[in-house]
């Protein structure tokens, strides 16, 4: 069994990747989180995604109040299929999505080459 490490992960986020002539786009689904509960690292290789969730419910009933807090660590590493310009890439966070634009190196945009049949 995998007892190490991952014990303390919760969820895994569900990744979408979109490949352009230019760029790779990724979507990260990450509800009930802040942009401070998340950290973001780029290799040209993958990105990285950390994280904690932290959620909180509070409950009263017969003069008692009963509190509950959920705490979740998770991480996603997210294999490239070509290599990256890892310091220009731009991020969007907005209503639990991640959003990425990776823009491809010089050399990966050359290498495919379309060719005009007539």
């Amino acid at each position: 069994t995998d007892g190490g490490e991952r014990a303390g992960l919760t969820f895994i986020p569900a990744a979408e990747l979109e490949e352009t002539e230019d760029a790779f786009k990724l979507r990260v689904e990450l509800p009930g989180l802040t942009a401070k509960d998340v950290t973001v690292e780029v290799t040209p290789e993958a990105v990285s995604i950390t994280g904690e969730r932290k959620s909180e419910t509070t409950t009263e009933r017969e003069g008692y109040t009963r509190s509950e807090f959920r705490y979740g660590k998770f991480q996603r590493v997210i294999p490239l299929p070509s290599t990256v310009k890892n310091q220009e890439v731009k991020a969007e966070y907005k209503d639990g999505i991640l959003r990425l634009n990776l823009p491809k190196t010089e050399a990966e945009k050359q290498r495919a080459v379309k060719v005009n049949l007539g």
